[in-house]
């Protein structure tokens, strides 16, 4: 079993953003959203970005970005991706890419299988496609809630080239990766011990957790031939 490229996403401190990078993380992400215990302000987003160094791709998230946000994000932040983690319109995410440049990878919420049907709407105009759960009753995030949603819907995609979000922890996330096998994970709360605080000894467990399924994958295979 091959790892996934990793993004970890609501970062908000330099050390945490080392440990990811340590452990081989390909992707980090920060939030500018300000109901969120995740968000960050340009500045500190810049602070960060700086810090990464280039040692992997850096995501903004946004949530129904005007013009003005997303043209500040993309001019003082410079990031590689941006992500749109609202209502945004299929016309709405081809403007984002227009308008700023930058690779854009859109959300979308699944419950029930009627919701993949944003999948195919999404995808000419999206350069990824991440797929969260719907958030639960009450909260105002669309994201970073920590639940899941059922996998199997996911069985008649015609391609594993999505990013895989929503409930993903260090203690499910080999299973997620044999039973759904996406091209990427992003994690969040899955890795912090309360709302916006990362854990670093969680970090580690989530990459020990996919090391070690991959060498279990191998061994097996390895028996197999033999």
């Amino acid at each position: 079993m091959n790892r996934p490229h990793v993004k970890i996403c609501g970062l908000k401190e330099a050390r945490h953003v080392d440990v990811v990078l340590s452990r081989g993380g390909n992707e980090i992400g920060f939030v500018h959203f300000p109901p969120s215990p995740r968000h960050l302000e340009i500045a500190d987003m810049m602070r960060l970005r700086a810090h990464a160094g280039g040692r992997a791709l850096v995501t903004v998230v946004l949530v129904d970005p005007d013009d003005d946000l997303l043209e500040r994000v993309a001019e003082r932040v410079r990031p590689d991706v941006l992500q749109l983690h609202g209502r945004e319109s299929v016309a709405r995410v081809a403007e984002v890419a227009a308008l700023t440049g930058l690779n854009v990878m859109k959300a979308i919420s699944v419950a029930e299988p009627a919701d993949l049907d944003a999948f195919e709407r999404y995808e000419p105009v999206a350069h990824r496609i991440l797929i969260d759960a719907k958030r639960p009753k009450g909260s105002q995030l669309p994201g970073g809630n920590g639940v899941s949603f059922d996998w199997r819907l996911l069985d008649d995609l015609p391609t594993r080239d999505f990013t895989l979000s929503g409930g993903v922890t260090p203690a499910n996330v080999a299973e997620a990766v044999r039973r759904v096998r996406p091209f990427a994970l992003d994690l969040s709360s899955g890795v912090e011990r309360a709302p916006g605080v990362k854990d670093e000894g969680l970090i580690h467990q989530l990459f020990d957790a996919l090391d070690g399924a991959a060498r279990t994958t191998d061994h097996t295979s390895q028996r197999h031939s033999a």
